[in-house]
């Protein structure tokens, strides 16, 4: 299997993109570590996992929670050679000037912030070792943004530039950092998103901006992380890889 022997960490791995992101890599042969702000959420999808796995509550705002996620994963397996942050969150879709400083403080703090705590506690011990795949779940927002998630986007803007940025630094050490841009896809999120009702209709107005015609799946994205964290994929690195059906053409 393509990560027999691997570790695999997922941030917000209790639903959405990161729990079929979790699934795939142990149906794979990884060694899954979920990180999630919802504990007992963690905790069911690790226990339904194929393979070896651990689920740690975390908040990945905080970079002491950081640093425990990674302790107790070198504790159960190793240090993870794949790290895919994928935990996320948006204020509502709405004018640009409701949007209050604490919900952009929030979204910058999970979006944003996250991956810097990431960075500063993983770094060093890819460095040492010479390898390490990083994955961060960016969005279309962050390459073709659109009104009413201004600060939103603005913060899946910073991951694009973050993960070519990382990926230039750190390409000496063997060390790849990658992202993938999804569009909307069927999570729970996916009212935020849209800032109404998720009703026929209203789906209906977004699904038609998408040239191929649905939303993203979560397999989608996991199918493109096991991609990018793979060998096929070594000479890929600072990639943003769309996975939106046409959304940003």
């Amino acid at each position: 299997m393509r990560f027999s022997g691997k570790t695999a960490l997922v941030t917000g791995g209790a639903d959405g993109f990161g729990r079929e992101i979790a699934r795939q890599f142990s149906s794979q042969g990884a060694n899954v570590v979920i990180a999630d702000i919802n504990g007992p959420g963690a905790e069911k999808v690790a226990a339904a996992l194929p393979g070896q796995s651990l689920a740690v509550e975390c908040d990945v705002a905080k970079g002491t929670d950081i640093r425990s996620v990674i302790q107790r994963t070198a504790a159960s397996f190793e240090i993870p050679q794949i790290v895919v942050n994928n935990a996320g969150w948006s204020h509502v879709n709405q004018p640009l000037l409701e949007t209050s400083e604490d919900e952009l403080r929030r979204v910058y703090d999970v979006n944003v912030f996250s991956i810097y705590h990431m960075t500063q506690v993983i770094v060093p011990y890819w460095r040492k070792h010479k390898n390490g795949v990083m994955i961060n779940i960016s969005s279309t927002a962050g390459q073709r943004p659109r009104p009413g998630l201004t600060w939103y986007n603005s913060s899946k803007g910073a991951v694009n530039t973050l993960t070519r940025s990382l990926a230039a630094e750190l390409a000496p050490d063997n060390i790849r950092v990658c992202a993938i841009a999804p569009v909307a896809g069927t999570t729970g999120l996916l009212e935020t998103f849209l800032g109404k009702p998720d009703t026929p209709e209203n789906r209906q107005g977004f699904l038609d901006s998408i040239p191929l015609g649905r939303l993203c799946d979560p397999l989608d994205v996991a199918n493109a992380a096991l991609f990018l964290a793979s060998d096929e994929a070594e000479f890929m690195t600072g990639v943003v890889l769309d996975v939106d059906g046409g959304r940003s053409v």
